[in-house]
């Protein structure tokens, strides 16, 4: 997992909740990096798993929940680190049903060994998507907060249906009908 995904989150930790927590969290787990990241690095994803699972059991927030934030914080870190990318979109729906097969390789231009999700497309109207999330990673409250944001960022709105296909939330079909 890239260290940007790190640095981030324990800065929105610290936003959130203080240094202190961030101290507790990283103390409380069993770091491989030591809990010292570079935005540049790369960590392993149980690393980051850990943190939440610390975070979520000393604040009482879900796991699902902590994601949903941290996208939102995260959406704000893309729009002024990459501000010609979202610019190439005008409409959400459209933005959102190119993830795969154009904001995913430009990640990878940027990220050549980042280990991303799949979305894949099974149904786009003007005002309407439905594609399935895969990643053995189960983050997909976090790709749910980044929907949500894009919308927000396009000042529009949407009603977003999550259904988990795998009960492990590896595989999950997002239903996305712009209001």
């Amino acid at each position: 997992m890239k260290g940007i995904v790190f640095t981030e989150f324990l800065d929105l930790v610290e936003d959130k909740f203080g240094l202190e927590m961030v101290d507790a969290i990283i103390q409380k787990s069993t770091l491989e990096s030591g809990g010292v990241y570079t935005s540049i690095g790369t960590y392993k994803f149980s690393e980051m798993l850990q943190l939440l699972q610390h975070l979520s059991a000393d604040t009482g927030i879900s796991i699902d929940d902590l994601l949903l934030v941290y996208a939102e914080h995260f959406f704000s870190v893309l729009e002024e680190s990459y501000p010609g990318l979202l610019a190439t979109y005008s409409d959400p729906i459209e933005m959102l049903a190119s993830i795969e097969d154009h904001i995913h390789v430009e990640v990878r231009k940027i990220y050549p060994d980042a280990e991303l999700p799949t979305f894949d497309v099974l149904e786009k109207t003007e005002n309407s998507l439905v594609m399935i999330y895969k990643s053995s990673r189960a983050m997909h409250h976090f790709g749910l907060g980044l929907m949500n944001k894009t919308f927000e960022h396009f000042n529009s709105t949407a009603t977003i249906e999550l259904e988990k296909i795998k009960d492990d939330g590896t595989e999950v079909k997002f239903i996305v009908n712009k209001n």
